[in-house]
């Protein structure tokens, strides 16, 4: 079934004064990562909790786990215990706003530009995922009274950090998230206006190489030539992981346990609409760098291969570098792996390739802070059916399928917990986002578009079973 037409029409009549409240929350700075005031994600919290009881929520309670940031929980369950009831997920913490010098207007200032998107820190990621579903239910409760189906929220506070105390909250609280279907508010569509369904993620893997060669600098030109220096052999020693001339990960038996794609998988990846010039532009790509791989590879390599960046070095900053041999360099190695890979196998590899051949003898250590698997579901059955119905109601074409290259580690502990309910992935971010980069933005029609599929979507699960 479908929403009403005066619940999509509430949408509209209050559609300005949701990108209000948007803008609103997104001015709070709420940084969960390290050195960041942790005031401000109180202050989230709490505006998090005002805008929900503002659509027509109760149950508002601000709770928190440990030394973890604050969570936000409501619900409405006045359609009866025979009634299905639906938890949504969201976050709302935001990455650190990064080289304020590159923001073309401040991050923490929303700013709508004339290509029709909004700009500012976490007004994609993921503080539109609260307020698309709160104007969904506010839109119901004023033209009904009513929900169709009960209603839950949780909204975390340290998703941008990796969700350490998810678990024990979860587990702290499962009663009360007791649900029948999950919704999470925070992946992508395939491109802007092409409403998607997320059905896998890949996992992670984090490696911090530590490379020691001196126990202290000493003058390059003194002492340069016969000693070996931190930085060049850490040089060598992460040219070693990639396949020069194909980009492929060179870390011998790491990709081996990869699941190889059934021809249905290739079918389906064969039918997405993929423009290659597009993909270079949103990504950023220079007029001269090479696509890793063919570009007919580009989603499955994306998708459902395993791949390997650095995510940080460190040595001697450029701006104060001095004619020194360097005794210490640190490097991050990600390691994005395949939905199906055992992560802690891909661990095993990477660190035995990493510190089983030194170069030039020098010390090297491995630590491992990260190491979680993808996730993958067949999407099938009633509530992805009411899904694919909403998305196509609300942006007026029909959704596509697709998996994410990013991580959400606990997507598959979060539906086991709770039983192993179907887990729904939509999102509103779209290749031109820029999430987690400066000046990232929101498409304000595909915002409004959301908003009308989520509550088209309240009506399709009001039919699932209990």
């Amino acid at each position: 079934m479908s929403a009403p037409a005066d619940v999509i029409a509430a949408i509209d009549a209050r559609f300005d004064a949701t990108v209000e409240e948007l803008s609103d929350l997104s001015r709070i700075p709420g940084v969960s990562a390290d050195g960041f005031d942790p005031a401000h994600l109180v202050r989230s919290a709490e505006r998090v909790g005002e805008l929900l009881a503002g659509a027509g929520l109760g149950g508002v309670e601000i709770l928190r786990i440990g030394a973890a940031h604050p969570y936000v929980v409501a619900e409405w369950m006045e359609a009866g215990p025979e009634a299905p009831t639906a938890l949504i997920y969201a976050h709302h913490d935001v990455q650190p706003p990064g080289r304020l010098d590159h923001w073309e207007t401040p991050a923490f200032e929303p700013t709508l530009r004339d290509d029709g998107r909004l700009y500012g820190r976490g007004v994609v990621d993921d503080k539109a995922g609260i307020l698309l579903h709160a104007a969904a239910i506010r839109a119901w409760l004023d033209a009904h009274g009513a929900l169709p189906l009960n209603v839950k929220f949780i909204v975390e506070g340290e998703e941008e950090i990796g969700s350490e105390h998810l678990a024990d909250f979860l587990r702290t609280h499962r009663e009360r998230l007791d649900c029948d279907v999950l919704v999470l508010s925070d992946t992508a569509n395939l491109a802007t206006g092409i409403p998607s369904l997320t059905t896998s993620l890949r996992g992670l893997v984090a490696a911090d190489v530590h490379v020691r060669a001196l126990d202290h600098p000493v003058h390059s030109g003194m002492w340069g030539g016969p000693v070996p220096d931190a930085a060049t052999a850490l040089a060598v020693l992460l040219g070693r992981l990639v396949d020069p001339r194909t980009g492929e990960i060179a870390v011998p038996g790491l990709s081996d346990d990869v699941p190889a794609l059934t021809p249905a998988d290739r079918a389906a990846l064969d039918a997405l609409p993929l423009d290659v010039e597009a993909f270079r532009a949103d990504a950023g790509m220079l007029d001269g760098a090479a696509l890793n791989g063919a570009a007919s590879e580009i989603y499955e390599r994306l998708w459902y291969r395993p791949s390997l960046a650095l995510t940080a070095l460190e040595g001697m900053p450029l701006a104060s570098a001095a004619n020194q041999l360097m005794a210490e360099a640190h490097a991050r190695v990600g390691v994005r792996v395949a939905p199906g890979q055992d992560a802690d196998r891909v661990r095993e590899r990477l660190v035995e390739f990493l510190t089983s051949d030194s170069p030039f003898g020098v010390e090297v250590r491995v630590d491992v802070p990260t190491a979680v698997p993808g996730w993958r579901t067949t999407p099938s059955g009633p509530a992805f059916d009411a899904a694919r119905k909403a998305m196509a109601e609300g942006y007026g074409v029909d959704s596509v399928s697709i998996g994410c290259g990013g991580s959400i580690p606990f997507v598959g502990p979060f539906t086991e917990v709770l039983g192993g309910v179907p887990a729904l992935l939509l999102g509103l971010e779209d290749p031109p986002c820029n999430a987690h980069g400066e000046n990232e933005s929101l498409h304000l029609g595909d915002f409004r578009k959301a908003a009308y599929s989520s509550a088209h979507l309240l009506e399709g699960l009001a039919e699932l079973p209990r």
